[in-house]
């Protein structure tokens, strides 16, 4: 066996990581046949194969998938030293990729990505939106945004955005006039209510809260959805009851097109955190954001 060269050992592990040859290509400024022809190298080198090649896909072998799993620990390593050469001037470059769930996309990181962007103007920001947990390093990702109970023990966590938030209830006036306002959370059994199924296929369940009573309610209805825009809709429509972020009804009240319901019963919780994984060195995008958002937390 002749000793690999790293940058095929680089190349292999970034086709593993982008799926194929073409999306590894683009995202390193190469060809599909030189990265092609690099891992070839690799595997002639290493004298065994390390990834398996259809007509529509790309995986590694057993052999391959056992090599990267020992591999990623150093890769990463090396990815932050680099990294850490811009930290002493204080001008990181790369991009810092997170996952972060839909209502964060749309209401959080309008306020900070655009001063980010600008105190650093080395660093390109890569946002996903993803209302699931995942663990977000095996995804490709430096960080990810979810609430205090989806983060792991062992992960570090920042607060990002409001530190605190509230479900709220409301319906259109048509729908107040036609049916009535609920006075308690009982009442909505009486109630069209618009419901949320998660990608994961969980229903949402509406959740009230008051002096230290805290009740769930499943929603039943006429509409059941994914989609957070087509629920609003529907309810300003007169569809039924919605039980959502207040973020996206606030607007609304402001409005007059819809009308807030058992207010008493509202739940508020914690804001969303921002959360890697705690490595000794960490990629300085990554460092220069969380720096942002403790500065803005201070402040």
């Amino acid at each position: 066996m002749r000793q690999p060269n790293l940058s095929d050992v680089a190349l292999f592990a970034a086709v593993v990581e982008a799926g194929g040859f073409r999306v590894a290509a683009q995202k390193r400024g190469m060809s599909a046949s030189s990265i092609s022809d690099c891992v070839r190298r690799l595997e002639s080198d290493l004298g065994v194969r390390l990834l398996n090649r259809t007509t529509r896909s790309v995986f590694p072998t057993e052999v391959g998938a056992r090599l990267l799993e020992r591999l990623r620990p150093a890769l990463d390593e090396i990815g932050a030293a680099f990294s850490d050469l811009d930290d002493n001037a204080l001008s990181p470059v790369g991009t810092l990729r997170l996952n972060v769930p839909v209502p964060v996309a749309r209401f959080v990181l309008p306020g900070l990505i655009p001063a980010f962007l600008q105190r650093y103007p080395g660093v390109s920001v890569e946002v996903a939106m993803d209302n699931t947990f995942i663990d977000v390093i095996a995804a490709g990702f430096d960080a990810g945004v979810r609430y205090e109970e989806s983060v792991a023990k062992d992960m570090i966590a920042v607060p990002i955005g409001p530190r605190r938030q509230r479900f709220v209830a409301a319906a259109s006036p048509a729908y107040v006039q036609e049916h009535g306002a609920p006075q308690h959370p009982r009442d909505l059994v009486n109630h069209r209510l618009i419901g949320h199924r998660f990608e994961s296929g969980k229903l949402g369940v509406w959740e009230f809260e008051k002096d230290g009573v805290t009740l769930r309610v499943p929603p039943q209805g006429p509409l059941l959805s994914s989609s957070q825009d087509l629920e609003v809709g529907s309810a300003i429509g007169g569809v039924g009851i919605i039980y959502t972020f207040e973020e996206y009804l606030r607007p609304l009240f402001d409005q007059g097109l819809l009308l807030p319901v058992l207010e008493d019963w509202w739940q508020a919780f914690d804001g969303p955190y921002l959360y890697y994984n705690d490595r000794r060195h960490v990629p300085s995008p990554l460092r220069a954001f969380v720096d942002f958002l403790k500065a803005k937390n201070q402040g």
